[in-house]
């Protein structure tokens, strides 16, 4: 493959992974303090209809053995070791993997174990295999993503999915940038990661899971604290701005008293194959 864009003079020249990887660089805000935003990310990850749109989607019976990879606190593990045999929750936070193991013991859940590790550094002869292999928005950030599903495709027996972000997941953020004059280095777009494994001679299924529900938020302040703003990379000037803007565009429900955006709503990809 040929990495100079000058040398691209078939469709079969373009190196899909060298371009995922070279956009994630240059995303410097691409990773993300997860020990400190573990207390806070189970609210936040439950405010649309994402969990239970994937799991309307997976092909899992009570025999089957399942990893889940980027596992969290658990909002994906917990349903899933109620439809399996077994679940392995893997993470690189070992916070989230507390909270995980609070909350199994909370439900008396038993059929859950957790392996803290980054998945850059999966190894299929030490994981071993199983039937499934979930990655459900853990993969945005991975620089190696041939590396990564190399091992996942190698660990998985049955069934493969991952899910990405969609094509509409940052149009607010993309608003605000624009309307602060400051660049907006979105995350490799899931066309990539499609053509990632057309050329890796993986074929997938591809389903934009239809999340029509716009997150809905307490207060303003909620709203403005959200994880999906990292605000960790705005400047004070530019935190200003941010609380303006907010105000500006979140509305008031005044039957619920709950503030929202339509345009403020998750979009997702699974790709998921059969081995």
């Amino acid at each position: 493959m040929k990495n100079n864009i000058d040398c691209i003079k078939t469709p079969e020249d373009i190196d899909w992974a060298y371009f995922w990887s070279k956009k994630l660089t240059e995303k410097e805000d691409r990773n993300k303090d997860w020990n400190k935003a573990a207390p806070h990310f189970a609210k936040s990850a439950r405010r649309d209809e994402y969990h239970t749109k994937l799991l309307e989607q997976l092909n899992i019976t009570k025999e089957d053995t399942v990893l889940d990879l980027g596992c969290g606190e658990g909002s994906i593990t917990i349903p899933l070791a109620k439809m399996a045999k077994s679940v392995t929750g893997l993470d690189s936070s070992y916070k989230m993997l507390e909270i995980l193991n609070d909350k199994c013991k909370k439900e008396k859940i038993t059929n859950v174990t957790t392996i803290k590790k980054d998945l850059n550094e999966l190894n299929p002869e030490e994981l071993g295999n199983y039937d499934i292999v979930i990655a459900s928005r853990s993969l945005n950030s991975i620089v190696d993503i041939k590396k990564v599903i190399n091992a996942i495709n190698k660990i998985a027996t049955k069934y493969v999915y991952i899910t990405l972000f969609g094509p509409n997941n940052w149009k607010l953020e993309k608003e605000f940038y624009e309307k602060i004059g400051k660049p907006f280095n979105e995350f490799p777009a899931h066309n990539y990661f499609f053509n990632i494994l057309i050329n890796m001679n993986i074929y997938p299924n591809v389903i934009n899971l239809d999340i029509g529900q716009s997150r809905e938020y307490s207060s303003i302040k909620e709203a403005s604290e959200s994880g999906k703003w990292r605000r960790e990379v705005l400047n004070d000037e530019e935190l200003k701005k941010f609380e303006e803007y907010i105000n500006e565009i979140m509305t008031k429900n005044p039957k619920t008293g709950k503030y929202s955006n339509p345009y403020d709503k998750a979009d997702w990809v699974l790709f998921w194959w059969k081995k």
